[in-house]
C-alpha cells in the first residue's frame, strides 16, 4: 500500500509503477550510448569533420549538466508528475527530430533536447520513495538504477546491428524514439498525481552559474583529445570552472532558498555516494570503449573483430547479466547493506580490469572481464540511491539524486576523454592495430577508479560505525547501517 500521506488517487501498482520509471531511465541510457558507435558514420554521411560529429556526444552532456539539477529541484517544488511528463515530451521531440533531419546543427540541437533526459532518474527515484513502502523501496530503487548500466550497453549493440554493412545513422534514432513514446505513454497513464513534497521557489541564479561552471568543466573533458590537453582553451576552461564553482558554493551559503543546500554537498554521506558515481562512470565507459578497440584491432593486438561482433559477442553478455542481476542487487543492498554492496560491486570491477590488463589472448577471457566490470558498474548503481535517499531529507529527494547523476555522469565523459586518448596515442593509423601497453594503460585506468570505490566505500563503513546515529528512515536504507537521514550537518 502507498503511503497514507500520499494516498490522494487510486492505489499504485508497484510492479508497474518500477517497470515504467525503469523503461524512461532505459529511454535515458540508450538515448546517451547509441550514437558512440556510430559518430564516425555520422561524420561520413553529413560531410563533416570528426571533430565536429564529437560534437554530437558533447551537446547532449552540456544540456544534461546544465538541466538535471533544476529539474530535480523543480520535481521536488512543484511534483514529479508534471516535470517527468514535460521531459519525456522534450526527449521525444529532440529524438523525432534527430530522425528527421540530415543537418548537423539541427542534429546538435536535437541532441540538446535529449539532454534533458538525465533528468528521469532522479525523479524516479523521488517518485519511488514516495509510493512505495519500505520493503518494496529497495529492490524498485536497485532495478531502475540498473538500467542505466544496463541500457548503455543495449543502446551500443542495437546501434551496431542498426547501422551494420554501412546503414544510416539515422537507423538507431528510430528505436530511442519508440522507447521514448513508449514511455510517456506509459508514465502519462500509470503516474499518480500527488502534491509536491518540497516548497519554496527554484533558486534560478544558483542553476545559471552552477550551468556556467559545469559547461566550464566538461567543455575541457569532452574536447581536450581534440584541442590539447595542455591549450590555452582547456587550461582556461578548467580554470574558469573552479572559479566559478567556488563562486557557486558562496552564492548557495547567501540564498535563503539555495538549489542545492552547501551543507549537502560537504555531508559525507552523500560525499562517499558522490565519489564512487563518478568513479563508476569512468570505469563503466572504459570498459566499453577500451573493450570495443581491443575487439576490433587486428591479430595479434586484438581478434579483427566486426563492429557487430564486438558488440554482440563482449558486450552484449554483461548487458544481460545486468538485466538478470538487477533485482538481486536490490535484495543484498536489503539484506547485508549498501556500502557492503558497493564494496563488492568495486572489487569486481577491480577483478575484471585486473584480467583484463593481465590476461586477454582467449575470447573467453574478455567475455569474463566485461562481465565483471559490467557487473560492478550494475551493483554500484543498484546501491547508490540507497546511499543517497538515507543522507537527505525527503523533500531534497530529486535534487540530491540529480547531484549523484551529474557526478556519474561527469565521470563516464572523463572515462571516455581519457579512454580515447590512451588508445590514440597508442594505435597505428596506417594499420589500425593497437598497441598492447595501451590497452592495458585503459585497463588499469578501470583499476584505479574502482579502487577508489573500494577506499570510499571502506571510509563509509568505518563512519558510520562511529556515528552509530540509529535506525535508519527506511528499509531501503536500513542495510546501510547507521547512516540515518537525522543529520546535525543542514
Amino acid at each position: 500500500m502507498p503511503r497514507a500521506d500520499t494516498a490522494r488517487e487510486r492505489p499504485v501498482r508497484p510492479v508497474l509503477l518500477v517497470a515504467t520509471l525503469a523503461l524512461g531511465t532505459t529511454a535515458l541510457s540508450l538515448l546517451q550510448s547509441i550514437v558512440v558507435p556510430v559518430l564516425p558514420t555520422i561524420a561520413d554521411q553529413l560531410g563533416v569533420s570528426p571533430t565536429a560529429a564529437g560534437w554530437v556526444l558533447t551537446a547532449n552532456l552540456l544540456a544534461a549538466a546544465v538541466s538535471t539539477p533544476v529539474l530535480g529541484r523543480l520535481g521536488d517544488a512543484l511534483g514529479e508528475r508534471p516535470v517527468l511528463l514535460g521531459i519525456l515530451a522534450t526527449t521525444c521531440a529532440g529524438t523525432l527530430l534527430a530522425l528527421v533531419t540530415s543537418s548537423l546543427p539541427a542534429l546538435i540541437v536535437a541532441r540538446v533536447l535529449q539532454g534533458v533526459s538525465y533528468g528521469l532518474f532522479p525523479l524516479s527515484i523521488s517518485v519511488l520513495r514516495r509510493e512505495l513502502t519500505p520493503g518494496r523501496l529497495t529492490v524498485a530503487m536497485s532495478v531502475v538504477s540498473s538500467t542505466l548500466a544496463v541500457g548503455g550497453v543495449v543502446g551500443l549493440v542495437a546501434a551496431a546491428l542498426l547501422t551494420r554493412d554501412g546503414g544510416d545513422y539515422h537507423g538507431p534514432f528510430w528505436l530511442g524514439a519508440a522507447v521514448s513514446l513508449a514511455a510517456l505513454a506509459l508514465t502519462a497513464a500509470v503516474l499518480p498525481r500527488r502534491p509536491p513534497t518540497g516548497g519554496g521557489r527554484v533558486d534560478w541564479w544558483g542553476a545559471l552559474v552552477l550551468g556556467a561552471g559545469l559547461v566550464l568543466l566538461l567543455l575541457p573533458v569532452s574536447q581536450g583529445n581534440g584541442w590539447g590537453w595542455t591549450s590555452p582553451a582547456t587550461l582556461g576552461c578548467l580554470a574558469g570552472a573552479v572559479l566559478v564553482l567556488a563562486g557557486w558554493v558562496v552564492l548557495q551559503r547567501r540564498r535563503a532558498e539555495p538549489l542545492v543546500r552547501p551543507a549537502l554537498l560537504a555531508d559525507p554521506r552523500t560525499l562517499v555516494p558522490t565519489v564512487a558515481g563518478l568513479m563508476t562512470g569512468v570505469g563503466l565507459f572504459a570498459s566499453f570503449l577500451g573493450l570495443l578497440a581491443f575487439v576490433q584491432s587486428p591479430p595479434p593486438d586484438g581478434f579483427g573483430a566486426s563492429v557487430v561482433e564486438a558488440a554482440v559477442l563482449y558486450l552484449l553478455p554483461g548487458g544481460v547479466a545486468g538485466v538478470l542481476l538487477a533485482p538481486v542487487a536490490g535484495r543484498v543492498v536489503a539484506r547485508v547493506g549498501a556500502l557492503p554492496t558497493l564494496l563488492s560491486g568495486a572489487v569486481s570491477g577491480i577483478a575484471g580490469f585486473g584480467l583484463f590488463a593481465l590476461a586477454r589472448a582467449e575470447p573467453w577471457q574478455v567475455v569474463t572481464a566485461g562481465l565483471l566490470t559490467q557487473l560492478w558498474a550494475t551493483v554500484a548503481y543498484a546501491a547508490l540511491p540507497a546511499l543517497v535517499v538515507a543522507a537527505v531529507r525527503p523533500e531534497e529527494t530529486g535534487v540530491a539524486n540529480a547531484v549523484n547523476s551529474i557526478a556519474r555522469s561527469v565521470g563516464q565523459a572523463l572515462g571516455s576523454a581519457v579512454t580515447v586518448a590512451l588508445l590514440a596515442a597508442g594505435t597505428d593509423a596506417l594499420t589500425g592495430r593497437t598497441a598492447p601497453e595501451a590497452t592495458t594503460a585503459v585497463a588499469l585506468v578501470g583499476v584505479g577508479a574502482a579502487a577508489v570505490v573500494v577506499l570510499v566505500a571502506v571510509l563509509g563503513l568505518r563512519g558510520s560505525r562511529r556515528r552509530d546515529l540509529g535506525t535508519p528512515e527506511t528499509g531501503a536504507t536500513a542495510a546501510a547501517g547507521e547512516w540515518s537521514p537525522v543529520s546535525g550537518v543542514r
